[in-house]
């Protein structure tokens, strides 16, 4: 029997509870999911992964952004682009084509690393050694 089953979700760090909120549901367009309790935090549902995003100082912890990106999947990968840089989002540097995938970087208010993703090919595995 495996131990670990899945995840449930991951938790993304923010300094202003409320500019995250904005950006995650406005921006993005994620779905508001519960708050918890009274907290500074938020569940996002992006599909297949909840984000729950959590006012670092509130939960006795420091605040330090993600500096590795968040992969956020999107079917319309030049559409996604597009729409997200009419509503702010300012990306970092070119689109990434890794021979399988689509990658295009940013970050959210309080700099955690983002992305979107689009996978146009299947992945090639490892060769045995």
């Amino acid at each position: 029997m495996a131990l670990i089953t899945g995840t449930d979700f991951i938790t993304v760090p923010t300094k202003d509870i409320d500019a995250a909120v904005e950006f995650y549901g406005g921006v993005l367009g994620l779905e508001k999911g519960k708050q918890w309790g009274t907290l500074p935090a938020f569940e996002f549902e992006t599909g297949n992964l909840t984000i729950a995003v959590m006012q670092s100082e509130a939960f006795g912890l420091e605040f330090k952004p993600n500096n590795h990106p968040l992969e956020l999947h999107v079917d319309d990968f030049e559409g996604a682009k597009s729409e997200l840089e009419s509503r702010g989002v300012k990306f970092k540097g070119e689109t990434l084509d890794s021979g399988v995938c689509w990658q295009a970087f940013f970050d959210d208010p309080d700099g955690n690393a983002l992305a979107i993703h689009h996978r146009y090919a299947p992945g090639v595995p490892p060769q045995a050694a």
